[in-house]
């Protein structure tokens, strides 16, 4: 069966309304959370970027789901802190939380100066990184030197069992390199109109690790009407919707929003799955099933969420079981 997660965006909500929301989804059969980890949001209108780490304690306590973040240690946070965060998480609620790790962009990870270095700098320092966590949870007294530093740490607060640790992946180049990467547990990607390309990008991490899980972030606008769904996802969710590897580069939400201003609303429905109709979202995500994937974490992009969640619990979720 295949396991289905609300996305809770710190981008767009502040902490306390995510709290209102993922106990919402917890009573509608959502399975599982992926929350954001962001110091800034996307967009000037979206307007809010939470703790994610504070607020996880919070939010697991409330439900009863499973939770993950996707984190990019190696710049504004050192990944042994990384380690010890996920690993109380684990040991306070046993087997609910995974951790997922990528490459990172300029608007998160820039705050704490220096320059920005280029993708491959940045896969390699995220391999360090994840090394340095798998050892730490190991229990091993880890002394690093490298693209980050680390002198004799241990962590004494341990789970039961580690944290799955999963790679985060835009690109299938990116993909297939994390397959071969002996610490990744799985793969983490986002949807796209292009399912061709999504399934390239599966197959080339799949080449290299046939057995482990993937997971599948679906971003989608679901409104009472096609317009409003329409309107909602354009207002939210432009600053996404630009082409390229260029928003790993910019710094600011405002960098961001200057650049969205070209993109138009059917560029917005060519990247985000917009519709009214219960049943066409159904018919995407039996799409998605076929691919196999193990988890679909669905991410409404506008600011409707509780008719999202209520509407999806009731139909859609049953529907995919």
């Amino acid at each position: 069966m295949t396991n289905i997660g609300y996305h809770a965006s710190h981008e767009q909500f502040a902490p306390s309304k995510l709290l209102e929301f993922v106990t919402l989804a917890d009573e509608y059969g959502f399975d599982d959370v992926l929350a954001s980890d962001h110091f800034h949001p996307w967009s000037e209108r979206q307007g809010e970027s939470g703790f994610v780490w504070s607020w996880l304690g919070s939010a697991m306590e409330a439900t009863t789901m499973t939770f993950g973040t996707v984190n990019a240690p190696g710049y504004r946070y050192h990944p042994a802190i990384v380690a010890q965060a996920a690993a109380t998480l684990r040991e306070t609620y046993p087997e609910r939380f995974w951790l997922a790790v990528g490459s990172g962009q300029l608007l998160n990870e820039g705050i704490t100066g220096g320059n920005w270095p280029t993708k491959a700098d940045r896969n390699e320092r995220l391999e360090e990184s994840a090394r340095v966590i798998r050892r730490l949870w190991d229990g091993e007294d880890v002394t690093h030197d490298g693209r980050i530093d680390v002198e004799r740490a241990t962590l004494y607060t341990r789970p039961e069992t580690s944290p799955p640790l999963v790679g985060a992946a835009l690109s299938e180049e990116t993909a297939g390199w994390l397959g071969a990467c002996e610490w990744t547990d799985g793969l983490i990607t986002i949807a796209t109109p292009d399912h061709e390309g999504l399934e390239r990008r599966i197959d080339a991490f799949r080449e290299n690790a046939p057995d482990e899980p993937v997971f599948l972030k679906v971003q989608l606008s679901y409104a009472t009407d096609e317009e409003t769904a329409l309107d909602g996802a354009y207002d939210q969710w432009r600053t996404n919707c630009i082409p390229g590897s260029v928003t790993q580069e910019l710094r600011t939400p405002e960098q961001y929003d200057e650049l969205a201003e070209r993109t138009s609303r059917e560029h917005v429905r060519e990247n985000v799955r917009v519709s009214a109709d219960l049943d066409r979202h159904l018919e995407w995500l039996h799409e998605d099933l076929s691919l196999d994937v193990d988890k679909l974490v669905l991410h409404n992009v506008n600011r409707e969420q509780t008719r999202f969640v209520e509407d999806f619990g009731e139909t859609v979720i049953p529907a995919l079981e």
